[in-house]
């Protein structure tokens, strides 16, 4: 409720499902499906050191090939499951890693998920030159496995102790030996940091692999949590489990202990593991651990519990002495999408900063001096690409259009600011090694993403991926436009309107309005979406959203204003939303609703129950019914802690205003959901029991928060237009 990754889909298994595609009407399926709602993108295109190639997966995902940026034509291959020598074979994989000497390949199969991104698997390392393969361990399945520079060496955490294989030699060292489930985690992060820091891995070679850093998790004063697993019919013999299968695992809610961390270096000659010294309180994070562009020092970020003041330290990981270059802090919050977007160069290193009350980027020496700011102005950086050294240029990701935009552009040495494009919409890059190439992504709320490689002067290249089948698929589904709304406080708002594809001025429509608007979260974005609420549009409703208060990149002020008080000045402003909508000539103001999922879902209950509501039902999606009831990370740096904020969190339960829970409600939740429990709504439906309210349930038994199973969300949408059908149209 996290940083850049590459790009991730198959175009060739994406695109299947539009071959030979009919005029048919769109069906649900069509707006909900994920596999195949989504137009498609393309296969990770790996830059290689050459500058002028890239790594991609065939599309039979047979093999790993080599292809040139300047034709786009196939010029070798990298790895093939049917060309490999020796005894050991696969005849699959779900991913790969280079080497950073392109020499080994590490491979893994077999994938079983633990939380949101992190895996467990079984781990290869392939030999280019030989064509060999050998497996990284035999002892079972291995996490977060990451190759040496020069692919000799595979560390990996099993059994929340780390070890390191060394291929050549076939040994298996063991790093730590105090691991232990729900005690001690060594190299992988605990649930909070995965979830809230967007961190999955936490050990890193040094570039002369002569030693591993990595942080050490202690949760065992982490209070557990428990909840029972019920084999949906999603999977196979879903009656196996005539006793649910209990779930435990660490996760502390907001004011309860989190895991101490400390932060560790191995040498692999001497195998001798040291401390780093640094000043670690029992309650702080370490949101980021890197060794520097040389790969002399460590590169260290302390963060206080209430993540509002950051301390950068350059650490000697022999000496293990820790000096402190350069401090962030804030009134309100710090935002991890600002200072984890560091990038550590050979004498200097680029840092984002919201000080200035917009994100933008600085250059500071090793010593903390700062050298420049590189961006300024009234817009956000959202994205930092990395530097040309040699045109001394840095490219970047900005909202220089608008907050609702995104663009890329390219900053000089004086800071002026170059867009590579300048359209309105959305669109990212994926540079080549030298950047003389890039990958172009580009949708808006009426154009289907178009990928494209283009030379760094800005001529395209060739066109990898245009979705011209599927554009014509969507040419008639609801459009998404976008508008100004005022808030409670008379400040404009970004708003966006869907109307049926049918629509008529004429009529009057029932209306839905859509929210999440939690602390910097953005709903209103000028890009492509097919989902759910397209449909809700194409079953006769008006479908509308805003972006009040608390959201992000705008200016700062606008996302803090939110700080301490979470769900006021929101439900504020989505009622404020509302009103506008209600008033249009073609809105039935006796027929409105709202719909929210997670930090929506919990908008939804406030909304409901605020005297000012006007909306006669609602439906609220694996909401969040008291802040006491979610994680310590998130909700901390928003509200602090209970002890800290009594009052603001009282004001801030919707747990508190069931009692003005007055319009009809449809709640709903899945029961494995291990990131916003299920435990929120049964205390929610609980409570409304108890003072005999009269509302609907769902419940999603074996499903987690998203509901991408089995094509859940489907069948979720489907009974909210029931539920609306069944409030609104009689």
């Amino acid at each position: 409720m996290k940083p850049h990754t590459p790009l991730l889909l198959s175009a060739a298994m994406a695109v299947a499902g539009f071959s030979g595609i009919s005029a048919a009407p769109l069906s649900i399926d069509d707006y909900c499906d994920i596999k195949t709602a989504a137009p498609a993108s393309v296969k990770e295109m790996r830059p290689l050191a050459d500058g002028q190639t890239y790594a991609c997966i065939s599309d039979d995902e047979k093999t790993i090939d080599v292809y040139s940026y300047k034709t786009g034509k196939k010029v070798g291959t990298l790895f093939s499951t049917d060309n490999i020598s020796g005894t050991l074979k696969i005849d699959e994989f779900d991913g790969y890693a280079l080497s950073a000497n392109e020499k080994k390949i590490l491979l893994w199969n077999e994938v079983d998920t633990i939380y949101r991104h992190t895996f467990r698997a079984q781990y290869y390392v392939y030999d280019v030159a030989r064509r060999t393969l050998a497996r990284v361990s035999d002892a079972g399945a291995q996490q977060g496995a990451i190759l040496s520079h020069d692919g000799r060496m595979v560390a990996y955490q099993r059994g929340n102790n780390i070890y390191i294989a060394n291929i050549d030699y076939g040994t298996d060292v063991a790093v730590t030996t105090d691991g232990k489930l729900n005690h001690i985690i060594n190299g992988t992060p605990d649930w909070g940091y995965e979830e809230e820091f967007g961190i999955v891995n936490t050990m890193r070679w040094s570039p002369d692999d002569k030693r591993l850093a990595f942080i050490r998790f202690d949760e065992s004063e982490v209070p557990a949590y428990s909840f029972d697993n019920y084999r949906s019919y999603c999977e196979e013999d879903p009656l196996s489990d005539l006793y649910p299968t209990p779930y435990t695992y660490k996760y502390p809610l907001a004011g309860y202990p989190n895991s101490r961390v400390s932060v560790l270096c191995y040498e692999t000659d001497t195998r001798l593991t040291k401390t780093m010294d640094l000043p670690i309180g029992e309650t702080d994070y370490v949101p980021s651990l890197e060794f520097d562009g040389k790969g002399e020092n460590l590169m260290v970020m302390l963060l206080n519990r209430d993540q509002n003041h950051l301390d950068l330290y350059k650490v000697n990981p022999g000496s293990t002495t820790a000096q402190l270059i350069l401090t962030q802090t804030s009134k309100a919050w710090l935002a991890p999408d600002s200072y984890q977007m560091a990038d550590y160069g050979d004498t200097d290193f680029v840092i984002g900063s919201d000080e200035s009350g917009y994100r933008h980027l600085y250059i500071y020496n090793y010593n903390g001096v700062l050298q420049r700011q590189l961006t300024k102005g009234d817009f956000n950086v959202t994205h930092y690409y990395g530097r040309d050294v040699r045109k001394g240029l840095h490219y970047i990701q900005t909202t220089s259009l608008g907050a609702i935009n995104r663009t890329v552009a390219s900053v000089d040495s004086k800071g002026k600011l170059t867009l590579l494009h300048g359209e309105e919409g959305t669109e990212n890059a994926w540079f080549s090694r030298d950047f003389s190439y890039y990958l172009r992504s580009y949708s808006s709320a009426t154009t289907p993403t178009r990928y494209a490689i283009y030379t760094a002067s800005g001529k395209q290249v060739q066109l990898v991926e245009g979705n011209d089948a599927y554009a014509a698929r969507y040419a008639d589904a609801p459009k998404m436009e976008f508008l100004k709304v005022k808030n409670a406080a008379g400040e404009e708002m970004n708003a966006y309107i869907i109307k049926p594809a049918d629509f008529d001025p004429s009529k009057r429509y029932p209306l839905m309005m859509y929210q999440y608007n939690g602390p910097d979260s953005q709903e209103v974005l000028n890009r492509w979406r097919m989902e759910g609420i397209f449909y809700v549009a194409s079953q006769g409703y008006i479908v509308a959203a805003v972006d009040g208060r608390g959201t992000g990149n705008r200016s700062r002020s606008w996302a803090h204003a939110v700080y301490c008080r979470l769900g006021q000045d929101e439900t504020s402003d989505q009622l404020a939303g509302a009103e506008y909508f209600a008033s249009l000539p073609y809105v039935d103001a006796d027929r409105t609703s709202c719909f929210g999922w997670s930090y929506g879902g919990y908008m939804t209950l406030m909304e409901l129950s605020d005297p000012r509501c006007r909306f006669k039902c609602g439906v609220s999606m694996a909401p969040v019914t008291d802040w006491r009831l979610y994680d310590s990370i998130y909700t901390e740096r928003y509200m602090l802690t209970p002890q800290q904020n009594k009052s603001g969190y009282d004001a801030a339960s919707a747990l508190e205003r069931t009692g003005q829970m007055t319009r009809r409600l449809l709640i709903m939740s899945g029961t494995s959901d291990d990131n916003v429990h299920y435990y929120n709504t049964l205390k929610y439906a609980s409570k409304l029991n108890y003072e005999g309210q009269v509302f609907d349930m769902m419940s999603y038994a074996g499903f987690e928060h998203s509901l991408r199973m089995c094509n859940a969300r489907a069948r979720l949408f489907a009974r909210l237009v029931d539920f609306l059908d069944n409030n609104l149209k009689k």
